[in-house]
């Protein structure tokens, strides 16, 4: 019961505040007659009508299945090359400038350069969510590695736990905590990378879609767009809460046994 309350309560406080945003723009829109800043029931009625229909296999599906491929390759390598990189001092002295220099540079400036060598299709797109998502991934991999006890490591080395087996009960778990975050991190960036490279010689997608209503002065559709955007990325934020959740039981257990809690 205790938990069914604080589900409940986290659900309100998740909801609360995007519920009283929404009724401020109701509101303050309700009788707008600029043309750029259409009322909000417009924009809702458009909705429907612009995303209930072929644009939904167009332009949406394509879109999450780019953002998908593209999150999912950034975790993989992310947490591959962390995992090497955190394990081998050396290895990491020599690739760390290497590594430095393009974790410097914003991965939307790399899109033409990306889509000369990658061509203008699917495969393109993917690689630049890849190229900027892998980051947070790559890096809080690499931190989670190198902090695993030494108490638990050398018990492991005396009990002959290495190779795959190491790697698996105690790596990856001791590093899953900042490994997570990172793939936090990298979901926000996927999504913006997915539509930042879908305005860039596309044909469908949901980037394209906005950019055309904007081309074309379709300004309800085009806020219909953005809200789909944001819709999205609420799903998805929910989606990965729950998977954290369940991930992550152990270290949220020892926490609030940590603290006292129960």
């Amino acid at each position: 019961m205790h938990r069914l309350l604080s589900s409940g309560r986290s659900l309100l406080l998740a909801l609360g505040l995007p519920v009283v945003l929404v009724g401020l723009w109701w509101v303050a829109s309700a009788n707008s007659v600029n043309y750029y800043w259409p009322p909000l029931k417009t924009i809702l009625t458009t909705f429907g009508d612009v995303w209930f229909s072929d644009r939904l296999r167009a332009d949406v599906l394509p879109s999450i299945t780019r953002l998908l491929i593209g999150y999912a390759g950034a975790v993989v390598l992310g947490v591959a090359l962390g995992v090497a990189l955190g394990s081998s001092r050396t290895l990491r002295r020599l690739t760390e400038p290497i590594l430095e220099f393009f974790r410097a540079i914003p991965p939307p400036v790399l899109i033409p350069i990306l889509f000369l060598f990658a061509g203008i299709g699917n495969t393109a797109k993917v690689v630049v969510i890849i190229s900027g998502a892998i980051w947070p991934v790559l890096l809080n991999t690499v931190e989670g590695v190198r902090a695993v006890d030494e108490v638990l490591s050398d018990t492991s080395r005396s009990y002959r736990i290495t190779g795959v087996a190491r790697l698996r009960r105690l790596v990856l778990p001791a590093a899953s905590p900042q490994i997570v975050a990172g793939m936090r991190q990298a979901l926000s960036i996927s999504i913006i990378l997915m539509v930042i490279s879908e305005m860039f010689a596309s044909s469908n997608g949901l980037g394209f879609a906005i950019v055309q209503f904007q081309r074309s002065f379709a300004i309800p559709e085009m806020w219909s767009g953005i809200l789909l955007l944001g819709l999205l990325g609420f799903v998805l934020s929910l989606l990965f809460q729950l998977f954290e959740r369940r991930s992550l039981r152990w270290y949220h257990g020892l926490r609030r046994s940590q603290r006292g809690e129960k």
